[in-house]
């Protein structure tokens, strides 16, 4: 990992460090655009195919029924993680259930804000690198709290066209009610526009590979009437570390972001100089017990650590970076929090390690990811949930707010906006009241 002093780095040099590893959307986006338009010209079939030429398989039928919790074999140990999970992640989401707003802002004028859910989700599980039941919890209990009636959750299928059954068990608990044997941009494309088989929904959900983040961005703003949770690019940590930071932790979890991909990044803002070579140390220990070390090696070539002069300086430098996942690896890291105005996730202290937001704490993991936590919140029960308003005011109400909008429709020039209140006042003068 490379190490840089922030005080010798200029403006330039900063906005730099904080630039993600490109990708290429316009090379891309031909690949994407064609899959996409074969998905709402021949549907399922054109699925098939692409799920045969990608994954190797052509599932029949690729769009199945959750089986029953008690018909999925699986470890009672597994069974028990996941059905804590389960627990934590249920509970904290409905924490989040919205409450019914009324306010009365003047005398007989009464607006009201209800939520209701997005009835067709779509719930996308990547599947390539690694099996993760996680995402499935932390998009499915959500989408099961809020309501939503149809909750389609696509992944990739394994060679023999299965999916794995931790995958399976994640999906009975939050009761999707269709599993599409399917990935990548197929998969969204599918989603959005449906299939004979894959119904159509309003909303996708989930994190992806390159070409999954470019079909969800192209078809957000297509015909498909389909919107998004967010852009999601490769995982990511941030971690500021005083003199007390344990380097081993801290190595820890830098390699627990390295391992997703070759395209992760993980950073180190510290401002105890002496902890930047104990972590090096920790770090090329560590990885070289790691099953995927070939490709946390590569993404710790894209990483970096950086010295500050003092901690405000680190949150400074994060929240210009704006991480996905930010651990405060200090002695007293509450003490920081007020400050951070930009990160998807925080974890506080030295027995937090990411992992645990990734599983089982009970916020959730999906995500903004390469600087978007400046401008996106991460997936929650809002996330599932329309906001519709309503207004209805009294006779008087009226006759109070009335001419107020008869003047700003007239400055508009909406004349026809005018006469719909002046007509009922009218009325009202009509009927003697004034």
């Amino acid at each position: 990992m490379k190490t840089y002093k922030l005080s010798d780095l200029s403006e330039a040099d900063i906005r730099t460090l904080c630039r993600r590893p490109a990708v290429d959307f316009n090379k891309i986006t031909p690949v994407v655009q064609e899959i996409i338009a074969d998905i709402r010209e021949k549907g399922d079939e054109a699925l098939q195919n692409y799920t045969e030429k990608f994954d190797g398989i052509r599932p029949n039928p690729h769009v199945i029924p959750v089986p029953a919790v008690a018909d999925i074999s699986l470890g009672e140990d597994r069974k028990k993680a996941f059905d804590t999970a389960f627990q934590n992640i249920y509970y904290f989401h409905m924490g989040q259930r919205p409450r019914k707003l009324t306010v009365n802002t003047m005398p007989g004028v009464s607006c009201t804000r209800e939520s209701r859910p997005i009835e067709r989700v779509g719930l996308y599980v990547p599947g390539g690198t690694a099996v993760l039941p996680s995402t499935v919890l932390m998009l499915g209990i959500p989408a099961m709290i809020a309501g939503c009636k149809v909750r389609v959750m696509a992944t990739p299928p394994r060679k023999d066209g299965s999916i794995a059954p931790e995958v399976l068990y994640c999906a009975a608990l939050t009761g999707i009610t269709h599993i599409l044997k399917a990935g990548g941009a197929q998969a969204i494309a599918a989603m959005a526009w449906g299939t004979e088989s894959v119904p159509k929904t309003h909303k996708i959900f989930g994190p992806g590979n390159q070409y999954v983040t470019c079909a969800k961005m192209l078809l957000q703003q297509s015909e498909a009437l389909v919107s998004i949770d967010m852009p999601a690019g490769p995982s990511e940590v941030l971690i500021i570390a005083d003199e007390h930071a344990d380097p081993e932790f801290v190595a820890a979890d830098l390699l627990s972001q390295a391992e997703h991909g070759t395209d992760s990044q993980a950073v180190l803002v510290t401002t105890d100089a002496s902890l930047i070579d104990r972590v090096k140390a920790e770090t090329a220990t560590q990885l070289e017990t790691l099953p995927r070390k070939d490709a946390a090696r590569k993404a710790l070539e894209n990483s970096f650590i950086l010295l500050a002069e003092n901690l405000d300086k680190a949150v400074d430098f994060s929240n210009l970076w704006a991480p996905e996942h930010l651990i405060l690896a200090c002695k007293e890291p509450r003490s920081i929090t007020p400050k951070i105005t930009s990160a998807g996730s925080v974890f506080l202290g030295t027995w937090t390690p990411e992992s645990v937001g990734d599983y089982a704490s009970g916020t959730n993991h999906t995500l903004p990811t390469s600087g978007y936590a400046a401008m996106y919140s991460g997936v929650s029960l809002d996330s599932f949930l329309k906001q519709i308003t309503f207004q209805e005011l009294s006779a008087e109400g009226l006759q109070q707010l009335g001419p107020v909008v008869e003047i700003m429709a007239e400055s508009e020039g909406l004349d026809a906006h005018r006469q719909a209140v002046s007509r009922r006042l009218q009325r009202l003068r009509d009927h003697g009241q004034s």
